[in-house]
Parts: structure tokens; C-alpha cells; sequence
């Protein structure tokens, strides 16, 4: 007995330790820029929170969200950028094309906006075959007519051949903010509950098959599509007890679920056997020696949820869309006081452990 009460004294003692350390934002002292500052982990949190944000002080940027707040006479808006440069441009289940609109219409509805515009900017490499760029196109304005959004302006820029990989995509979205939404990453409260909507990990998986590095005998399919129905459908569900949403792109669910525990103070309990996950899945995160949590999505996203509402919140996003794309949604956690701003595992042993943000760089461009 006396020995059980020294080993949990000094596991509350380390976990202590490092809930000090998570609390404090990070500081960017890097020399050089690395692939791991765009890799959606620790040195990305770094660069953001310990550079980017300091620096421009403004308080949109403050919660860290997906998209940011604007008003303008009266209408309230969500505005979001982003850069796509993955390797590569076509893989199974989509293409650089169709990422670029889901990524970014994705950012403004996890945001609680409903997405109304894309620009559109096109950085093409000098040789860049037309027919490539024409299929891009097509899949641009496809995945757009799809989420319900117009292109309405645009630019195009040629680089020497070598300086880029083909074909780069830069978007900007913008979107009405549903009244409904009273979103927060910092409004986890204890008891809540954690969704996700779906299997995770297929997006990074489908890149890193499609660049020929695993030899698995199996295929995968990036789950890249338009998050709005499921979206909706929460809103109406869960109404104010929808707490928080969040795409969980680079760093996967993993960097997700600590960034919120680091925002609202509290712990995360995720129960390891509740998560969907493909068994190919699986097997290239196992090759590659790293959790499946790390692995990046482009079609899943997690919801935290009051308690009261978990229940109803999960049949509405398992019945969202066509009925089959969310149907694999499921509660995997809930939220705890302590250790604050800690993300823990209970493992399918039974044992726990601290789920961290991703360190390094050891998976492809994805995004």
C-alpha cells in the first residue's frame, strides 16, 4: 500500500510539473525556420503564439480560432486565410484543388459561420503541364458549388521552374456567423464531453500512401469535404451547449485536443477505444512509430459538448449530410479539472498517459 501511495505521489508530482510548463505560452527562440514549424505541433504553437501573435496584438487573434471575428455595419462575419502546398497535388480521394475550398470553408464553419466567398490566389510553376492545371480548376469550382460558395476575385503569379512544386493554392474565406454559435476555445467547463465526427487519420495516411513510402497493400482515401451540414446540424442539436469546435487538420486530434485543455485551463480524458480509427490507418501511424492522433484530417473535426446535450448533439452529427459521412461520429472523452491543461489517455490496457502535441516533423506536406 505504502509503495502504490509513493508511485501516485510522485506521478501527481510530474504531472503537476508539466501542467506548469503547458500553461505558458510558447516562446519562439528557434534560429532557423525548420519543416517541423509548419507540421502543426509544438514548434507551429511556438512560432504562432511566441512570434505571430505577440507581434500584430490584435484581439481576433487572441483565442487562437480557425477564423477570425469581424463586424461590419452590423453584420457579424468570420474571415480566414490559408496556404496549400501539398505533395502530392493529386491523391486518393482529391486534390490540392478541392482541399484548397474545404480547407478553408472548413476553418470559417468550425468558426459557427456559414461560408459565403473564397479568392482564390494561383502561384503556377514555370512548365506546370495545362491540362494539370485545368483538371485544378475543375476540382476548384466543383468542391466550391458543392459548399455552397462563389469565387469572387483571385490573382495568378508564375515562378521559375524548381521554385515550387508545381502548383501552389492560397484562399480566403469569408462567412456569416450563425446566431446560433456561441463558440469559445476557452469555454470548456468539467463534465463536458468530447466529439469527433468521424475516423481519424485517413487524410495524412492517403498522402503518404499516394507518395509511394509504405508498402501497406490496402487504400485509403482522404476524407476531404465540406464540414457545414454537420455543422448546422449541431447548432440545432446542441444549441448554447455546443461549447467548441475544431477542424483538426496538421497535428491531428491530438494538437486539437491540447490546445483547448491549454486555453480553458481544464484536462482532457480520452478514452482510447472509443476513437474511430481505419485499420490501414493504424498500420502506416504504427510503421511510422507515431499515435494515429497525430495524423492530420481534412473532413473531421471535434466538438466539445455540455453533457446535457452530448446525447443529441451526437445522433444529429451522425445523421448529417448523406447519413453515411458522419456516421462513424462518437464520444471518445469528456473534460476533468485536473491536471489543467492536460490531455490524458486512458489507454485500452487500462492505464493512462499524457497525450502531447506532435514533436518534429515525421509526416509529409499534407495541406
Amino acid at each position: 500500500m505504502a509503495a502504490t501511495d509513493a508511485r501516485t505521489g510522485r506521478e501527481d508530482r510530474i504531472l503537476d510539473i508539466i501542467a506548469t510548463a503547458r500553461a505558458k505560452r510558447p516562446k519562439f527562440r528557434d534560429e532557423r525556420i525548420t519543416m517541423a514549424h509548419g507540421a502543426g505541433g509544438k514548434a507551429t504553437a511556438a512560432l504562432i503564439e511566441g512570434l505571430l501573435v505577440p507581434a500584430f496584438a490584435s484581439p481576433a487573434l487572441d483565442e487562437l480560432a480557425d477564423a477570425g471575428a469581424l463586424a461590419v455595419d452590423g453584420a457579424q462575419l468570420a474571415l480566414t486565410t490559408d496556404s496549400f502546398v501539398v505533395k502530392p497535388i493529386r491523391f486518393p480521394g482529391g486534390s490540392i484543388g478541392e482541399l484548397a475550398v474545404n480547407g478553408t470553408v472548413n476553418d470559417l464553419a468550425v468558426a459557427g459561420a456559414r461560408p459565403l466567398a473564397l479568392t482564390l490566389s494561383l502561384i503556377l510553376e514555370e512548365g506546370l503541364d495545362t491540362g494539370v492545371l485545368r483538371a485544378e480548376v475543375d476540382a476548384i469550382a466543383s468542391a466550391a458549388r458543392a459548399a455552397g460558395v462563389e469565387i469572387v476575385a483571385g490573382d495568378t503569379k508564375v515562378v521559375e521552374r524548381g521554385h515550387a512544386d508545381q502548383l501552389y493554392i492560397c484562399t480566403t474565406g469569408v462567412g456569416r456567423r450563425d446566431p446560433r454559435a456561441r463558440l469559445s476555445p476557452a469555454a470548456l467547463r468539467p463534465g463536458d464531453r468530447v466529439l469527433v465526427s468521424g475516423p481519424i487519420g485517413e487524410h495524412g495516411t492517403a498522402i503518404m500512401l499516394a507518395r509511394g513510402e509504405f508498402d501497406l497493400g490496402a487504400t485509403v482515401e482522404s476524407d476531404t469535404r465540406p464540414l457545414w451540414p454537420a455543422v448546422d446540424a449541431l447548432l440545432d442539436a446542441a444549441g448554447p451547449g455546443l461549447r467548441c469546435l475544431r477542424d483538426a487538420t496538421r497535428g491531428g486530434v491530438a494538437s486539437v485536443l491540447n490546445e483547448l485543455a491549454r486555453a480553458s485551463g481544464v484536462a482532457l480524458l480520452v478514452h482510447e477505444r472509443a476513437v474511430p480509427v481505419n485499420p490501414v490507418v493504424t498500420g502506416a501511424a504504427e510503421l511510422l512509430g507515431i499515435d494515429p492522433m497525430h495524423v492530420a484530417n481534412e473532413g473531421v473535426f471535434v466538438a466539445v459538448v455540455a453533457a446535457e446535450q452530448a446525447g443529441a448533439a451526437l445522433a444529429a452529427l451522425r445523421g448529417a449530410g448523406d447519413g453515411e459521412t458522419f456516421a462513424r461520429a462518437a464520444e471518445i472523452g469528456e473534460v476533468k479539472t485536473e491536471p489543467p491543461a492536460l490531455v490524458l489517455v486512458e489507454t485500452a490496457f487500462g492505464g493512462k498517459r499524457v497525450m502531447d502535441q506532435l514533436v518534429g516533423d515525421p509526416l509529409p506536406r499534407i495541406c
